[in-house]
């Protein structure tokens, strides 16, 4: 049994992460200051004596009691609407809040895994996107709060392994979906479905040709864990290589939910990436891990997840 911190734990990926340890029997406590997150995710696990919620934000020191085995860091909006709102701040969490969080762990002497982003690779000249692929990032558009800070945290993660032997674990996160989802958050998959099932016109935006790879949230869980229990210390996708046009993904959802919407054009975002695919070579042989679902079989349970909330 570990003691595990899961900062940005009442968050999508955070709070399945939290459900998903506790099971495995591990103590966790999970640290959020709902800028995104919300208390109903995690709310069936607050009478569970392996569970501790704190709310804190990582912009600020931390001071938790007690050993701590591991850190995952999860806490950072994750879609643009969100990371935009306050581009600022959302630079403070990828380098403030990942400087304390390093210090906690050199203090406590944790292995601190980072949720890291495809969007470090910005605008990718080559697919699949290889870890050792340097990105084309524009650092001064309206994406580049996320992009560069989640760039600087990964240089921070190194330097902090470098010249103070920190155990570090660097998780590279492609697209990821499935229950928890904040059905206004903005993403393409959440999107999709919400305006499917209410059969409204589904919104694409540019030509629609643009391409993503989703990664169902239990086999993203399965990516993390493996690597947080590996030695490895540099950056590893963790994604599903299967790619997808945003267009074949809206007429899949049509399909699925069985919509009567229809499919409207609107311009596209600054910045927005034409192209997403991971290449988990890296991952399927450090870690043995590669996605069980396929994207049909992940829609479905996140279009039923949606229609009871």
């Amino acid at each position: 049994m570990k003691r595990i911190l899961i900062t940005g734990g009442a968050g999508f990926i955070g709070s399945n992460l939290c459900e998903r340890l506790i099971n495995e029997g591990h103590n966790v406590i999970c640290l959020d200051n709902l800028y995104t997150g919300s208390l109903k995710n995690v709310s069936h696990l607050m009478n569970n004596p392996l569970f501790e919620f704190i709310n804190h934000d990582i912009i600020h020191p931390l001071e938790i009691d007690g050993h701590i085995d591991q850190i995952y860091n999860l806490a950072c909006p994750a879609s643009p609407p969100k990371y935009q709102i306050d581009p600022i701040y959302t630079l403070k969490i990828n380098f403030q809040g990942i400087l304390n969080l390093l210090n906690l762990a050199k203090a406590k002497n944790a292995t601190l895994l980072q949720s890291s982003t495809s969007e470090v690779y910005g605008e990718p000249e080559i697919s699949p996107q290889h870890e050792e692929y340097r990105g084309n990032v524009n650092t001064v558009g309206i994406r580049s709060c996320y992009d560069e800070g989640k760039r600087v945290a990964e240089t921070l993660m190194m330097d902090y392994h470098n010249k103070y032997g920190v155990d570090i674990r660097i998780a590279r996160i492609f697209n990821t979906y499935g229950p928890r989802m904040d059905q206004n958050d903005g993403r393409v998959v959440s999107n999709f479905i919400n305006q499917a099932i209410n059969n409204k016109n589904i919104t694409l935006y540019g030509n629609g040709n643009q391409t993503r790879s989703f990664c169902y949230i239990d086999d993203q869980l399965d990516g993390l864990i493996k690597l947080m229990n590996s030695n490895y210390v540099y950056p590893v996708n963790i994604g599903n290589p299967y790619e997808i046009t945003v267009k074949e993904l809206a007429n899949k959802i049509i399909e699925l939910t069985n919509s009567k919407s229809k499919i409207v054009y609107e311009p596209l975002p600054s910045d927005d990436p034409t192209n997403r695919k991971p290449d988990i070579r890296k991952a399927t042989e450090i870690l043995e891990w590669e996605p069980k679902y396929d994207l049909e079989m992940g829609i479905i349970k996140t279009i039923q997840y949606f229609s009871l909330i």
